[in-house]
């Protein structure tokens, strides 16, 4: 009997470790495997079904027969042999099927420890399936679940969570997605030179949203989701390596180390917001801010000037440099905040310039810029621009005014943690 049970809970301990090991081997290569079958089979959908369904093989067969020395280009096989299998049972012994077939020969023969790709090099095909899963026909929501799904291996339950929303949910925004790309015929392919900046910005767009969301979260009773913000930097390291010459891409790569760096001094030990100003900056994380000024090096030096994500990432570096808030370059922020301002306007650019001509000449001009936003309504529900205004009114003495400011922002915050902050501040504590 006890034997019995001995064997049951070695079984299920192994079966557990399997079930890890898949599900780390997933998050490493499944852009690549679903990229390799998605050429292959010409289907994007399909390509993520194989997928999905070789590694149910796996989760199936590993915890009896082992792991397989290179699990990816198990994987990888197996989805070849259902996509092969499903062509011959619709009858279509096209040029596709004799290709997948030929490809599967000469794996088989080379060496079955051997991956179907070089690990050392990134190639065109997880590119392609970038731009397919931030398509532009796509909505935001959609490009952002699929991207995260595809691209960065994650579960629809743990989208769920990091954006708060059902598994349901994700799974049919995931499901619609992939409809919208084959209804559209959307081709598994590296963009035109001539339609290259308007898909490129829609890629890094999607992966700022993801970073932004991991930065603050819009709502939950967490600040920050850092996980998230890793995820879209792992992707943005991805990108850069793989288009090397685009300076907005590693501008963006840049602005994420640089602000991710001050990720562990964001929050106190009880996860309770700590603002720039209270900072312990020897806490930030100095191994990212290295790599961010590095990537903005290498955008600079391909000499085409700075875009939108680069301009944002030297503000981030004005940031990491100073060793107290005191010492920071504002006056070279509020002029990279105006030349952000002409390349790509917004309110919340202005917003922010004003907070940093706060900082660099005084509250009362910075007000006067606030309250000018606020005449266009064009950041009306915004939680921020109160706050913001609050912040201004305070340091000119009107506090009354200011606490009637720090409510407003309280009430329109959706994050928890967040709204607490601004109601103490508006409580006067």
């Amino acid at each position: 009997m006890n034997n019995s049970h001995e064997e049951a809970t070695a079984r299920s301990t192994e079966s557990h470790g399997v079930e890890r090991t898949v599900a780390a081997i997933w998050r490493i290569e499944s852009a690549r495997i679903i990229a390799t079958l998605t050429r292959l089979t010409g289907d994007f959908g399909l390509a993520e079904d194989l997928a999905q369904e070789a590694v149910i093989d796996a989760l199936r067969q590993w915890p009896e027969q082992g792991v397989p020395r290179n699990p990816a280009s198990w994987l990888t096989a197996v989805a070849k042999r259902k996509a092969i299998d499903g062509f011959r049972r619709r009858e279509r012994l096209d040029q596709r099927l004799a290709v997948m077939g030929q490809e599967l020969e000469r794996e088989q023969e080379s060496a079955v420890d051997e991956l179907p790709w070089d690990p050392d090099e990134i190639d065109d095909d997880v590119l392609r399936l970038v731009f397919i899963s931030c398509h532009p026909v796509l909505a935001r929501e959609a490009r952002v679940a699929l991207t995260l799904r595809v691209v960065g291996g994650l579960s629809s339950e743990e989208i769920g969570r990091a954006f708060l929303l059902p598994v349901a949910t994700v799974q049919q925004r995931i499901v619609r997605a992939k409809k919208t790309l084959a209804a559209a015929q959307v081709p598994f392919e590296v963009p035109s030179h001539g339609e290259l900046p308007e898909r490129l910005g829609s890629v890094l767009g999607v992966l700022y949203l993801i970073f932004n969301e991991g930065h603050t979260a819009s709502s939950g009773t967490d600040w920050m989701r850092p996980e998230l913000g890793q995820e879209a930097a792992r992707l943005a390291r991805g990108l850069a390596a793989l288009m090397p010459k685009e300076p907005e891409v590693h501008g963006l790569l840049a602005l994420m180390e640089l602000t991710a760096a001050r990720f562990p001094a964001r929050v106190d030990a009880k996860g309770e917001p700590v603002l720039l100003a209270d900072q312990d900056r020897q806490r930030w994380d100095q191994g990212k801010i290295s790599r961010g000024r590095q990537a903005l090096e290498r955008a600079d030096a391909l000499g085409r000037g700075r875009g939108a994500y680069c301009l944002q990432a030297a503000i981030a570096r004005c940031h990491a440099l100073a060793p107290h808030i005191e010492e920071t370059d504002w006056d070279q922020i509020v002029v990279l905040y105006e030349a952000l301002g002409r390349l790509a306007p917004s309110p919340v650019v202005e917003l922010n310039r004003a907070a940093a001509v706060a900082m660099a000449t005084g509250p009362e001009s910075a007000l006067r810029i606030i309250d000018g936003i606020r005449a266009t309504g064009a950041l009306r529900g915004y939680h921020l621009l109160p706050a913001t205004r609050a912040e201004l009114l305070l340091r000119l003495g009107r506090e009354e005014e200011a606490r009637l400011e720090f409510a407003l922002a309280a009430s329109l915050a959706g994050n928890e943690r967040e709204r607490a902050l601004l109601q103490a501040k508006a409580a006067g504590s």
